[in-house]
Order: C-alpha cells, then structure tokens, then sequence
C-alpha cells in the first residue's frame, strides 16, 4: 500500500518537475535519466519551499493582498512535497543497501 502511494507521488513529482522545466528530461533511447528525473524533484520542492516562506513572510510584513489561508496551504503543500521526497530518499537507501547486500 506505501509502495503505491510513493509511486503516485513519484509521479506527481515528475509531472511538476516536467512542467516547471517545460520538457521531461529523456535519454536518445526514450529513457529517462534518474539523476536529471531525482535533481529536478529535488529542486521543484525547494522551490515549492521557497514560495511558501516568501508568502508567510509577505503575510508576517503586513501584505493585504495574501491571506492567512493561503500561507498555510502553502506552507502544508510544502511540508507534504518534502516529506514525499525524504520517503523517497528512504526508499533509495534502502533499496541501495539491498542491492550491496546480495551476494556475487
């Protein structure tokens, strides 16, 4: 059931990261390349993080224009972005340490 989860948001992951760049990243075979895949998450979730300090701290200044909803929204859409990608993390490490373990 995690697995499934961690796979739509995977997904969503590359589809924001595919939209943030303006193309997927693709390999000439029509493969995509998991570092390009992995770092394009990486940032779009420090951008998402970036968004959502900027705007508590338009919020914090006295902005009129941005809500207390809106800043938390943004700063959950965020939270939830960076904890999907520790899980991935997660994930990788372990799958990782499976793979060194296997004997040869």
């Amino acid at each position: 059931m995690i697995e499934m989860e961690i796979n739509r948001i995977l997904g969503q992951m590359r589809a924001l990261s595919g939209e943030i760049q303006g193309r997927p990243a693709v390999q000439p075979d029509g493969g995509v390349q998991f570092g390009e895949l992995l770092r394009q998450s990486i940032d779009a979730v420090s951008e998402q993080q970036a968004a959502a300090t900027s705007l508590a701290d338009r919020f914090e200044s006295g902005a009129t224009d941005v809500s207390v909803a809106e800043v938390m929204i943004s700063m959950q859409k965020a939270s939830i972005s960076f904890q999907a990608m520790t899980e991935v993390r997660n994930r990788l490490v372990e799958a990782y340490q499976q793979v060194m373990n296997m004997p040869i």
